[in-house]
Protein backbone atom coordinates (compact mmCIF):
# COMPACT_ATOMS: atom_id res chain seq x y z
CA UNK A 1 0.00 0.00 0.00
CA UNK A 2 2.97 2.02 0.80
CA UNK A 3 4.43 1.45 -2.49
CA UNK A 4 1.06 2.73 -4.39
CA UNK A 5 1.05 5.77 -2.06
CA UNK A 6 4.74 6.54 -2.94
CA UNK A 7 3.79 5.98 -6.97
CA UNK A 8 0.65 7.66 -6.72
CA UNK A 9 2.66 10.79 -5.16
CA UNK A 10 5.55 10.51 -7.53
CA UNK A 11 2.98 10.57 -10.79
CA UNK A 12 1.38 13.76 -9.12
CA UNK A 13 4.48 15.26 -8.41
CA UNK A 14 5.59 14.60 -12.28
CA UNK A 15 2.16 16.02 -13.11
CA UNK A 16 2.26 19.10 -11.50
CA UNK A 17 6.25 19.86 -12.92
CA UNK A 18 5.05 19.47 -15.75
CA UNK A 19 2.13 21.55 -15.68
CA UNK A 20 4.03 24.16 -14.14
CA UNK A 21 6.30 24.30 -17.03
CA UNK A 22 3.63 24.24 -19.29
CA UNK A 23 2.42 27.47 -17.71
CA UNK A 24 5.69 29.00 -17.21
CA UNK A 25 6.38 29.10 -21.12
CA UNK A 26 3.10 30.04 -21.87
CA UNK A 27 3.59 33.06 -19.64
CA UNK A 28 7.48 33.55 -20.75
CA UNK A 29 6.72 33.59 -24.18
CA UNK A 30 3.62 35.69 -23.60
CA UNK A 31 6.23 38.35 -22.50
CA UNK A 32 7.52 38.56 -26.15
CA UNK A 33 11.23 38.00 -24.58
CA UNK A 34 12.93 34.86 -26.00
CA UNK A 35 16.30 35.94 -25.77
CA UNK A 36 17.07 39.28 -24.55
CA UNK A 37 21.12 40.48 -24.53
CA UNK A 38 23.20 44.03 -24.45
CA UNK A 39 25.45 46.18 -26.30
CA UNK A 40 27.65 49.23 -26.16
CA UNK A 41 28.48 51.07 -29.27
CA UNK A 42 31.30 53.33 -30.23
CA UNK A 43 30.62 55.96 -33.46
CA UNK A 44 32.24 58.61 -35.20
CA UNK A 45 29.80 60.54 -37.30
CA UNK A 46 31.03 63.12 -40.11
CA UNK A 47 28.57 65.96 -41.30
CA UNK A 48 28.09 69.80 -41.92
CA UNK A 49 26.77 72.24 -39.08
CA UNK A 50 26.18 75.87 -40.63
CA UNK A 51 28.04 74.55 -43.80
CA UNK A 52 31.01 74.00 -41.98
CA UNK A 53 32.40 70.29 -41.51
CA UNK A 54 31.74 68.64 -38.63
CA UNK A 55 33.75 65.61 -37.07
CA UNK A 56 31.46 63.92 -33.63
CA UNK A 57 32.31 60.94 -32.04
CA UNK A 58 29.43 59.23 -29.75
CA UNK A 59 28.63 56.27 -27.86
CA UNK A 60 25.59 54.74 -27.27
CA UNK A 61 24.17 51.44 -26.28
CA UNK A 62 20.73 49.55 -24.76
CA UNK A 63 19.13 46.61 -24.08
CA UNK A 64 19.19 44.42 -27.07
CA UNK A 65 16.28 42.14 -26.96
CA UNK A 66 15.17 38.74 -29.09
CA UNK A 67 18.17 39.68 -31.13
CA UNK A 68 15.89 42.31 -33.00
CA UNK A 69 15.25 45.29 -31.07
CA UNK A 70 17.61 47.31 -29.24
CA UNK A 71 16.49 50.16 -26.51
CA UNK A 72 18.99 52.30 -25.17
CA UNK A 73 20.53 55.88 -24.76
CA UNK A 74 23.02 57.87 -27.12
CA UNK A 75 25.05 60.41 -26.78
CA UNK A 76 27.81 62.53 -29.18
CA UNK A 77 29.06 65.98 -29.49
CA UNK A 78 31.41 68.04 -31.84
CA UNK A 79 35.26 67.93 -31.32
CA UNK A 80 36.71 70.41 -34.41
CA UNK A 81 36.65 73.96 -35.00
CA UNK A 82 32.91 75.10 -36.74
CA UNK A 83 33.70 78.56 -37.10
CA UNK A 84 31.01 80.83 -36.20
CA UNK A 85 30.32 84.34 -38.39
CA UNK A 86 31.53 87.52 -37.31
CA UNK A 87 27.72 88.83 -37.54
CA UNK A 88 27.19 86.19 -35.40
CA UNK A 89 29.56 85.96 -32.69
CA UNK A 90 28.16 86.19 -28.84
CA UNK A 91 31.57 88.56 -28.13
CA UNK A 92 34.40 88.96 -30.01
CA UNK A 93 37.21 86.42 -29.87
CA UNK A 94 39.82 85.33 -32.31
CA UNK A 95 38.77 82.05 -32.74
CA UNK A 96 34.95 81.96 -32.42
CA UNK A 97 33.86 78.07 -33.17
CA UNK A 98 30.22 76.07 -32.61
CA UNK A 99 30.00 73.53 -30.65
CA UNK A 100 27.11 71.26 -30.74
CA UNK A 101 25.64 67.77 -29.08
CA UNK A 102 22.62 66.14 -28.92
CA UNK A 103 21.54 63.17 -26.70
CA UNK A 104 18.21 60.83 -25.98
CA UNK A 105 16.42 57.63 -26.64
CA UNK A 106 18.06 55.59 -28.96
CA UNK A 107 16.58 52.87 -31.11
CA UNK A 108 17.49 49.98 -33.44
CA UNK A 109 15.65 47.46 -35.23
CA UNK A 110 17.91 44.67 -36.53
CA UNK A 111 16.84 42.09 -39.99
CA UNK A 112 18.71 38.66 -39.76
CA UNK A 113 21.30 39.87 -36.90
CA UNK A 114 22.58 36.11 -36.88
CA UNK A 115 23.65 36.58 -40.69
CA UNK A 116 27.33 37.44 -40.91
CA UNK A 117 26.21 40.70 -43.37
CA UNK A 118 23.04 42.18 -42.57
CA UNK A 119 20.77 45.61 -42.21
CA UNK A 120 19.72 47.60 -39.10
CA UNK A 121 17.44 50.74 -38.88
CA UNK A 122 17.89 53.15 -36.05
CA UNK A 123 16.42 56.82 -34.84
CA UNK A 124 17.05 58.75 -32.29
CA UNK A 125 14.98 61.12 -30.32
CA UNK A 126 16.21 63.77 -27.74
CA UNK A 127 17.84 66.65 -27.12
CA UNK A 128 20.18 69.25 -29.20
CA UNK A 129 22.12 71.95 -28.26
CA UNK A 130 24.37 74.49 -29.19
CA UNK A 131 26.73 77.25 -27.83
CA UNK A 132 29.79 79.70 -28.73
CA UNK A 133 33.15 79.78 -27.22
CA UNK A 134 36.03 80.47 -28.13
CA UNK A 135 38.85 77.73 -29.23
CA UNK A 136 42.12 79.31 -28.27
CA UNK A 137 45.26 77.36 -28.84
CA UNK A 138 47.05 74.71 -27.34
CA UNK A 139 49.85 77.19 -25.89
CA UNK A 140 46.88 79.72 -24.79
CA UNK A 141 45.00 77.74 -22.70
CA UNK A 142 45.92 78.93 -19.27
CA UNK A 143 42.75 77.34 -17.30
CA UNK A 144 41.62 81.38 -16.40
CA UNK A 145 38.97 81.14 -17.98
CA UNK A 146 36.74 84.18 -18.92
CA UNK A 147 32.82 85.04 -17.86
CA UNK A 148 32.07 84.43 -21.57
CA UNK A 149 33.15 80.50 -21.91
CA UNK A 150 30.38 77.93 -21.84
CA UNK A 151 27.84 80.38 -21.43
CA UNK A 152 24.33 80.72 -23.11
CA UNK A 153 23.40 76.94 -24.27
CA UNK A 154 20.36 76.77 -26.85
CA UNK A 155 17.87 73.76 -26.85
CA UNK A 156 15.68 72.01 -29.03
CA UNK A 157 14.47 68.81 -30.18
CA UNK A 158 15.76 66.62 -32.06
CA UNK A 159 15.33 63.39 -34.65
CA UNK A 160 17.81 61.61 -36.48
CA UNK A 161 16.85 58.18 -38.24
CA UNK A 162 19.53 55.98 -40.03
CA UNK A 163 20.39 52.62 -41.63
CA UNK A 164 23.38 50.67 -40.79
CA UNK A 165 25.23 47.70 -42.88
CA UNK A 166 26.13 45.12 -39.95
CA UNK A 167 28.96 42.58 -40.02
CA UNK A 168 29.20 40.13 -37.43
CA UNK A 169 33.22 40.24 -37.15
CA UNK A 170 33.01 38.41 -33.98
CA UNK A 171 30.31 36.78 -31.69
CA UNK A 172 31.08 39.93 -29.69
CA UNK A 173 31.95 42.20 -31.59
CA UNK A 174 30.14 43.98 -35.24
CA UNK A 175 31.02 46.87 -37.34
CA UNK A 176 28.23 49.00 -38.94
CA UNK A 177 29.02 51.75 -41.61
CA UNK A 178 26.08 53.52 -42.05
CA UNK A 179 23.97 56.98 -42.85
CA UNK A 180 21.51 59.07 -41.11
CA UNK A 181 19.60 62.36 -41.40
CA UNK A 182 19.44 64.88 -38.46
CA UNK A 183 16.52 67.13 -38.30
CA UNK A 184 15.75 69.51 -35.67
CA UNK A 185 12.98 71.29 -34.49
CA UNK A 186 12.91 74.70 -33.24
CA UNK A 187 16.49 75.65 -32.79
CA UNK A 188 16.87 79.44 -32.48
CA UNK A 189 19.90 81.59 -31.03
CA UNK A 190 23.75 81.60 -31.49
CA UNK A 191 23.12 82.53 -35.31
CA UNK A 192 21.80 78.85 -36.28
CA UNK A 193 18.31 77.48 -37.48
CA UNK A 194 16.81 73.87 -38.29
CA UNK A 195 17.99 74.65 -41.42
CA UNK A 196 21.51 74.76 -40.32
CA UNK A 197 21.51 72.14 -38.38
CA UNK A 198 20.05 69.31 -40.15
CA UNK A 199 21.51 67.65 -42.94
CA UNK A 200 22.81 64.12 -43.34
CA UNK A 201 25.44 62.44 -41.31
CA UNK A 202 28.00 59.49 -42.29
CA UNK A 203 29.02 57.25 -39.56
CA UNK A 204 31.52 54.66 -38.83
CA UNK A 205 30.32 52.33 -35.66
CA UNK A 206 31.66 49.67 -33.79
CA UNK A 207 29.50 47.45 -31.34
CA UNK A 208 30.33 45.05 -28.34
CA UNK A 209 28.24 42.95 -26.76
CA UNK A 210 25.96 40.03 -26.46
CA UNK A 211 24.19 39.38 -29.97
Amino acid sequence: MKKILLLAICLIGISATDILAQENETIFKSSGVRRSGGYAAISNKFTKINGSYANMPGIYGGWFINRRFMLGLGFAATTNHIPVPLQDQQFPARKMTYQYGQAGLMTEYVVASTKWVHFNFNLLTGTGFTMQYDRREVDDWDFDFDDHDGEDPKFFFLMEPGVQVEFNVLKWMRFSPGVSYRQAFGAKGNGLTDSDLSNITYNLTLKFGKF
